[in-house]
């Protein structure tokens, strides 16, 4: 089985997450590559599409990234994000990344808290609407941690059982 791990990071907590699952990955022929780096995607078995969420969905460079993916390839999608986990925003980005996989076959998603850039949490708490969101960001500092990174490995090794399943 050949697998690859692409994902687009911005502050480094996508990357952190990317690496554990692709350590997670074993018995298996495995690359990593940020998403605008990979090519010849049609030659994977299983590819890891990781992205941090912005604005409620993928960043353009990961969106870009899911449209080029063959028509049928297994995917797994994982996140980093401020919100707590299962929070709606979080849920939200991984519908946005369900909605461009329609062509694909999607093992599963996973999302971890991500530390959030301190201008973003400074310029968001000045907004009314958004100010709710900015306090529980604040939270998400020091994420992802071991146990985020655990939880992504174990991730990675139910995508891989799934994916030689199927």
């Amino acid at each position: 089985m050949k697998v690859l791990v692409a994902y687009y990071s911005d502050t480094g907590n996508t990357k952190k997450v990317a690496e554990a699952i692709y350590d997670a990955i074993s018995e298996s022929e495995k690359e990593i590559s940020l998403a605008t780096e990979a090519s010849d995607l049609s030659d994977y078995d299983l590819i890891f599409c990781g992205f941090p969420v912005q604005s409620m969905g993928l960043p353009g460079k990961m969106e870009s990234f899911v449209k080029t993916l063959p028509e049928g390839k297994k995917v797994a999608f994982f996140a980093t994000h401020g919100s707590l986990r299962g929070g709606e925003l979080a849920i939200t980005a991984f519908y946005s990344a369900l909605g461009l996989a329609k062509n694909l076959n999607v093992m599963g998603t996973f999302g971890c808290r991500g530390a959030v850039k301190p201008n973003i949490i400074e310029a968001f708490l000045k907004k009314v609407e958004f100010r709710g969101w900015a306090l529980e960001a604040q939270s998400a500092a020091g994420h992802p941690d071991e146990a985020d990174l655990d939880d992504a490995k174990a991730f990675a090794e139910a995508m891989m059982t799934k994916a030689r399943a199927k």
